[in-house]
């Protein structure tokens, strides 16, 4: 990972082991037809971006995705940048430090597999639930994405809690909201998987 190995080093990492899940589905007593990628911050990038790789080069098929504040580009301009750049654990100076530990070059912040909302089109998407924090400089990259996915007519929940921040997903048992969320993204990957179970109709 970063800044060891840059872009597109980890995004690829992340590519073959989700093919490598796919096709040694059966030894993991799983389903390979019913896959889904998730993350949080930088691994709800990640989890975007293989959803853009798989669906390019053909495989594997992915029913859902789960996006918790997820970084989709390098851009700190925003309204939830300006508002939460410092004071609520994840600051505005942190994250273009990270960015630059990540890109190889200003280049790749324009590839969608590196900042999936450069991506030209997400048709034909997952289906996604996308998570995001109040207080989160994150928060409107994340949503914005995920209008983008429902534009494209992918089936995409938008879910913002109020009065959280970054990271609140994993402090379940510190905050009642992080119960809650946690219940939400289960919920969500048990309906993808639900309507990925269900046999196609057959041709008349």
């Amino acid at each position: 990972m970063s800044p060891e190995t840059k872009f597109p080093g980890p995004a690829e990492d992340c590519y073959a082991a989700t093919i490598w899940a796919a096709n040694n589905a059966s030894s993991l007593n799983a389903d390979a037809s019913r896959l889904a990628v998730g993350g949080d911050s930088a691994g709800g990038n990640l989890a975007a971006g293989i959803s853009l790789m798989a669906a390019d080069r053909g495989r594997p098929a992915i029913v859902h995705q789960l996006l918790v504040y997820p970084v989709t580009e390098r851009n700190y301009q925003t309204g939830s940048y300006q508002d939460n750049a410092e004071g609520f654990l994840l600051a505005r100076d942190a994250m273009q430090f990270y960015w630059d530990a990540y890109l190889a070059s200003d280049a790749d912040a324009s590839n969608p597999y590196a900042a999936p909302m450069q991506a030209d089109s997400l048709a034909g998407q997952p289906s996604a639930l996308v998570i995001t924090a109040e207080f989160d400089p994150l928060r409107d990259e994340g949503e914005a994405y995920g209008r983008r996915l429902q534009e494209a007519g992918v089936e995409t929940t938008i879910s913002r809690y109020d009065g959280m921040i970054h990271g609140f997903f994993g402090m379940v048992g510190i905050m009642d909201k992080s119960g809650q969320v946690m219940e939400e993204a289960t919920a969500a990957l048990r309906a993808a998987f639900a309507d990925a179970s269900v046999p196609a109709p057959a041709d008349d």
